[in-house]
């Protein structure tokens, strides 16, 4: 039976369940690296002692969750050559070198550093711990970049030419390669997105804990930037997300009509399409809730612009609507309830109740996973609103695919759900139980260990803080 299935359909249900694992914890030590890097740098600045105690306490979470990513992306790499090597062989050329740099800049950076800034707050002096913790923040957005510039070569590319054995390969330059059309947006937007991410995740740590002890100093600071960081970020990450529609209606046409449901042609002015149950082999939405002339608003900013419809394109390029329509609202609607939040910790914070209100703290717990669901949603609009293509017009998924058979496509896709749902649970959970201890407020402050001021040999000094050795 097992024979019967479809590779390709078998290959892409195995990529996309491990890179839905990963993708959660680069989006979370993303932002959380930067926070670190803000914790730090106020601690350095005021003196504040919970500063430094927060930092502590986001240090020991950040750890498990760089481990994690880094763990479950080491695998990413290795279904390129097991199941897509048709797809290796034909854009390697462009898309190898691309994550080369991304480990030679921005991987080594931040293991080079990552030691220094987890062990090295009672080691070294306060100045060069704080640098540690800056060059890992930075390596983090280094690495995004990378990616992002590979994923947006694949969506939009530009700056190929193909050679002989038809690979793609550079026609010159590789600044148009990096560079693409829709890569600053891709770029921004991701980022912005592991922000809230993290905002959502340390409001709802921070909320926990004001429920149970509203005097908690370092639960009251952490909810206090969290909640300030989802009322100024969030409508940016709006408007980013609009320029990014927008980008993507003019290179990825099929992939946005796709996402709003848009079978057909409007010359007057497309409607928005809020719910409804869209039906590629129907060519339409049934039970649609629309608003008219709305759709066309958004995505040209006039009510009465004409917009195309699927039927417009070839039937065998329209991506999964169904997929996409309700991945990309559960994206939206996420984005606008964590905007919500911040609004209303505006007002609390306005009338002096920001620690008080219960209600508000409940949200924001609630709100605490809206970040990792939301980004998961933003990948699958974007990577499924690609199909059927690999490399977005050039070349399809169907001839990415490894010459392999759906049986070992099968066995390989179940070992990857049970060990990913033991391993990567097991660590969820640990995870938990570190965000469920609260901020000690009166924990002492880390102190750099007197060295040859005391005459005290630093091999000594590293030596009196190991065990058993003294």
């Amino acid at each position: 039976m097992i024979a019967n299935l479809d590779p390709v359909t078998l290959a892409r249900a195995q990529f996309a369940f491990t890179i839905s694992y990963h993708f959660i914890f680069p989006s979370f030590s993303i932002g959380l690296a930067s926070y670190l890097m803000v914790l730090e740098g106020l601690w350095l600045k005021t003196g504040n002692g919970v500063y430094a105690n927060l930092y502590r306490y986001w240090l020991k979470i950040f750890a498990v969750v760089f481990g994690m990513g880094v763990v479950s992306g080491v695998v990413m790499s290795y279904q390129f050559g097991t199941n897509w090597s048709a797809f290796s062989t034909k854009a390697g050329p462009i898309v190898g070198p691309l994550m080369a740099y991304e480990v030679l800049t921005a991987f080594f950076l931040e293991a080079g550093f990552l030691g220094v800034m987890l062990f090295g707050i009672s080691r070294v002096g306060k100045g060069l711990h704080f640098f540690a913790t800056c060059m890992v923040a930075l390596g983090t957005l280094i690495s995004a970049t990378w990616i992002i510039s590979v994923n947006s070569w694949m969506q939009t590319p530009a700056g190929y030419a193909i050679n002989a054995k038809g690979q793609f390969v550079p026609a010159g330059s590789w600044l148009p390669i990096i560079f693409t059309a829709s890569f600053p947006y891709r770029l921004v937007h991701t980022v912005i997105a592991s922000y809230l991410t993290t905002a959502m995740a340390v409001g709802a740590v921070g909320a926990w804990h004001l429920l149970k002890d509203p005097a908690n100093r370092g639960a009251r600071k952490m909810f206090s930037m969290a909640m300030w960081m989802a009322a100024v970020v969030a409508p940016i990450q709006i408007l980013v997300g609009d320029q990014h529609g927008l980008n993507t209606l003019e290179h990825q046409p099929a992939k946005v009509l796709a996402m709003e449901g848009d079978y057909e042609p409007s010359p007057d002015g497309a409607p928005l399409i809020l719910f409804g149950l869209p039906s590629n082999d129907e060519g339409r939405v049934g039970y649609e809730v629309a608003v008219p002339h709305i759709g066309s608003l958004i995505l040209k900013h006039d009510p009465h612009a004409p917009l195309p419809g699927l039927k417009d394109y070839p039937r065998d390029i329209w991506p999964p609507a169904p997929i996409i329509f309700w991945s990309f609202r559960i994206m939206v609607a996420l984005g606008f309830a964590m905007l919500g939040l911040g609004l209303w910790s505006l007002l609390a914070r306005a009338r002096g109740k920001l620690y008080d209100w219960c209600w508000l703290k409940r949200a924001a717990i609630l709100m605490g996973p809206s970040g990792f669901v939301a980004v998961i949603a933003g990948w699958v609009t974007t990577e499924v609103g690609r199909q059927p293509f690999t490399i977005y017009g050039l070349f399809r998924t169907a001839q990415s695919h490894s010459p392999i058979g759906a049986p070992a496509v099968a066995v390989s896709l179940l070992a990857f759900v049970i060990v990913y749902f033991t391993a990567f649970g097991a660590g969820i959970f640990y995870l938990l139980r570190l965000m469920s201890k609260p901020p000690l407020a009166g924990e002492p402050e880390p102190q750099p260990i007197p060295q040859r001021a005391a005459g005290i040999t630093p091999a000594a000094s590293v030596a009196a803080h190991l065990p058993g050795e003294a």
